[in-house]
């Protein structure tokens, strides 16, 4: 397999496996994830829980499959199409949907506004939400470059999520995959994809990536955007295989699906294909609520990626 297609499924199969991983430890505390699996490579530790089957994704695959079709069908960003997908689905009463976006989906506002309107009402809205989905988005916009990738991606996060500061982290993580899939460090890459960064949210997203930043030192719950994003890039920095950075984000507990997805895909652009255990991948699948009672299996997932990964160019 050439290595820019590994890299591109990696990506995508990654954040559905870190999401599949990490959804039964949610809320937990941390070191959790370890002292049921305390090995790495010993198996089983697909165990499902919660309310999730073994292999079961969550919302954050959902909605990133959505953009994914999205993308695909109609041959770029159509931001209109997005929402109406996003809305079937969450009409359709997924397992898990966060709070700030079933709001923003349901609130009967049009998609233009739905999100801004939130925000203007309730002055939070700088979850994770739009973050977790985005591992599809990051691969579909890569080949356009970094200026297009990271505007695509604070578009998508406008339409669920009215702070800038979510928008800056998907931003800063569409950039860090479209390096990642070029072959370059994207740890190495910080300062520059830094000032790419709105000027009003550099600050605050150079001390959670920076080289000595540790999620102890968060200051809000992994919840929100800024120690989610930060939580991703430090398991990648401190360790070194797939396996070991996404066993690192599910122990920090909390919110350990979306924090482990959004590391999945980031180790999954760095390491590639290869580096995904097997035994993670054949028993993942995501239900697409919604839609027909669809299920996409692994195969699925990878035929998606290789779709994307054609990318807009």
């Amino acid at each position: 397999m050439e290595q820019r297609t590994g890299r591109v499924i990696a990506t995508v199969v990654g954040a559905a496996v870190g999401d599949a991983l990490g959804a039964p430890f949610e809320f937990g505390p941390p070191g959790a994830f370890s002292a049921r699996f305390p090995e790495p490579g010993c198996g089983g530790e697909m165990c499902g829980g919660g309310g999730w089957d073994p292999g079961e994704a969550t919302d954050d695959t959902q909605m990133a499959v959505l953009v994914a079709e999205s993308l695909l069908r109609q041959g770029g960003l159509d931001l209109p199409d997005i929402f109406t997908r996003f809305q079937r689905w969450a009409a359709a009463d997924p397992k898990d949907i966060g709070l700030q976006t079933e709001d923003v989906l349901t609130n009967g506002m049009p998609w233009d506004l739905a999100a801004a309107l939130h925000f203007q009402v309730n002055r939070r809205a700088a979850g994770n939400g739009s973050l977790m989905r985005a591992s599809t988005s990051a691969v579909y916009f890569a080949r356009a470059g970094r200026t297009a990738t990271m505007d695509a991606a604070r578009r998508i996060a406008a339409l669920t999520h009215g702070d800038r500061a979510a928008w800056e982290g998907t931003a800063i993580f569409h950039e860090l995959v479209r390096l990642a899939l070029e072959g370059a460090d994207p740890l190495a890459a910080l300062p520059g994809v830094l000032a790419a960064v709105h000027p009003d949210h550099r600050r605050r997203y150079g001390a959670v990536l920076a080289a000595d930043w540790h999620p102890e030192r968060a200051t809000e719950f992994n919840g929100a955007v800024w120690p989610c994003l930060g939580t991703a890039v430090w398991a990648l920095r401190t360790t070194a295989t797939f396996e070991d950075a996404v066993r690192a984000a599910a122990d920090v507990g909390g919110d350990t699906d979306t924090v482990a997805a959004v590391t999945g895909g980031l180790a999954g652009a760095y390491h590639g294909w290869e580096a995904i255990p097997a035994r993670w991948t054949e028993p993942l699948h995501v239900p697409l609520p919604g839609f027909d009672g669809r299920v996409l299996r692994s195969a699925d997932l990878v035929e998606l990626a290789q779709r994307l990964g054609a990318g807009l160019k």
